[in-house]
């Protein structure tokens, strides 16, 4: 037997299939996960952040103060206005409402004085305000 013969009588060779390289969805599949490969391979590297650590805030360290916010109140703890007309009254409460305290608690000077009653800025000048009233300022 010749070496043609030996080679045709054994099991048959696959042939390749012709033309038909894959199906579409095959390709878009193997298509999208080149690129996704292609982009996490050039994506930069990402900052690894961390929360700064909690630590005492230092004694010399400006701290910051709330913004100023008016009352409205309408009576005041221990002060007779009874001696005031209405519209004196109401500008008297109207500059206690509105007027910050100067003892640093950032609240009108009568909140101060309702909130804080052993404060020694208060009744001195809620007294000075309605006495400059009652002299007509």
């Amino acid at each position: 037997m010749s070496s043609n013969e030996s080679n045709s009588s054994s099991t048959p060779q696959p042939t390749k299939p012709e033309g038909k390289p894959g199906s579409p969805v095959g390709m878009v599949a193997l298509s999208l996960i080149l690129l996704a490969g292609l982009v996490w391979a050039m994506a930069p590297a990402r900052a690894k952040f961390e929360p700064a650590p909690l630590r005492p805030v230092p004694a010399d360290c400006p701290k910051t103060t709330p913004t100023f916010v008016p009352s409205d109140v309408t009576d005041v703890p221990g002060v007779d206005l009874r001696m005031l007309s209405q519209a004196q009254r109401n500008r008297v409460f109207y500059r206690l409402n509105m007027e910050p305290c100067p003892c640093g608690c950032n609240t009108s000077i009568v909140a101060c004085r309702i909130s804080h009653p052993a404060c020694p800025v208060c009744p001195d000048l809620i007294k000075k305000i309605v006495a400059e009233e009652q002299q007509g300022r």
